[in-house]
């Protein structure tokens, strides 16, 4: 019950044992290529869905390289540690980051993100994540790509721990560039990112001069882009296999279907860890992810002494990142985590802190 890697559920994990097969052979074409079918309405993107072969930060590594140059300038909206990541890829890449909305507990204030795009208006681009991690929100995506676009501003945007889980709609929410990764909610082992690239952002491509040789958008587009899709070079050809069975199963369950069984779990776990007298990690968000929730411990409960204790009730959570850590846990629901696991966990939260209350 982390925030990944999440649970490989098995006929997943039964496609990444296969025998190695080579890339470049008709067995391995089929699967590739049905894997980009399937990827492109999870995103809801029309165009290519490019395989990226690395973890989802090197896709967001890939996308600065891909579509920027040194001293261009760029806004992140920094209220999580993945929004900050942006940040620090920008910058070691010598381009000029303006940070907002710094403060973890918060919101991005559309408002100042407007007014520093107006004041700015060298700034090409604005960068954020969908949900962050380390507090459990859930960005208003569609707003501010709404905001990027009447500006000719891009938009990148960190889906890793949503995509998949939670409704995305790259096209009709005029996203740039959107990326995610096999081991949260495509529930696939960790070694295979996606990005999906809109025309603005090929053409910010075309512009660029920031150095990206393995993570070359162009090139990888012209490989998956043939009447017969291939890879540039050699995949992780298991990660590959896995993804591929894992979205012929979310696509058996429907999408929909998905998002809803998302939205009730999480529904279900903070009713339950209010009834325990629990309160959220960031409780003032307008809106929280649905594959997962940052929770505050009760004062004299450690958060480690508590997931110590979940742990010897065979309960994986996460610890809290950033300013958190001293004063909360994790709880991933994403992925192939069903209600019974939801159930299983509150009772061993209820377990756990009547154990630990008790001294």
């Amino acid at each position: 019950m982390t925030p990944g890697p999440t649970r490989v559920p098995d006929r997943v994990l039964r496609a990444g044992a296969r025998p190695m097969i080579h890339h470049r052979t008709p067995e391995f074409a089929r699967e590739f290529a049905e894997m980009l079918t399937l990827i492109g309405p999870v995103f809801g993107a029309r165009a290519a869905v490019l395989p990226i072969h690395s973890t989802g930060r090197g896709a967001m590594d890939a996308a600065i390289s891909n579509l920027f140059s040194a001293g261009d300038e760029i806004a992140v909206c920094c209220n999580g540690r993945f929004g900050e990541l942006w940040a620090r890829i920008a910058e070691a890449y010598g381009v000029r980051v303006h940070r907002l909305a710094t403060d973890w507990s918060r919101d991005i204030d559309l408002e100042e993100l407007g007014q520093v795009l107006d004041d700015r208006p060298a700034i090409r681009a604005v960068a954020l994540t969908y949900s962050d991690t380390s507090t459990g929100v859930r960005n208003d995506v569609a707003a501010i790509c709404g905001m990027t676009r009447a500006r000719g501003t891009l938009s990148l945007v960190d889906g890793v721990s949503a995509i998949g889980g939670m409704p995305f709609a790259f096209d009709e929410w005029g996203v740039d560039v959107a990326i995610t990764a096999s081991q949260k909610c495509l529930m696939s082992s960790p070694g295979l990112a996606f990005a999906a690239v809109s025309d603005r952002a090929w053409r910010a491509r075309a512009q660029s001069t920031l150095p990206h040789g393995y993570f070359d958008f162009e090139e990888i587009r012209q490989f998956v882009t043939r009447p017969s899709p291939q890879p540039p070079g050699t995949p992780p050809v298991h990660a590959v296999l896995q993804v591929a069975e894992a979205l012929r199963a979310m696509h058996e369950e429907g999408l929909e279907a998905i998002y809803a069984r998302h939205s009730n779990m999480a529904s279900a776990l903070r009713r339950r860890v209010a009834s325990l007298g629990l309160s959220l990690q960031c409780p003032s968000f307008r809106a929280f992810a649905t594959t997962l929730t940052a929770i505050a411990t009760p004062a004299g409960v450690a958060p480690l002494a508590l997931r110590e204790a979940m742990r010897v009730r065979g309960i994986e959570t996460a610890e809290a990142l950033g300013p958190f850590a001293d004063g909360a846990f994790r709880i991933g629901h994403m992925g192939d985590i069903r209600m019974a696991d939801v159930d299983r966990t509150l009772l061993a939260l209820a377990e756990s802190l009547a154990e630990l209350r008790r001294g």
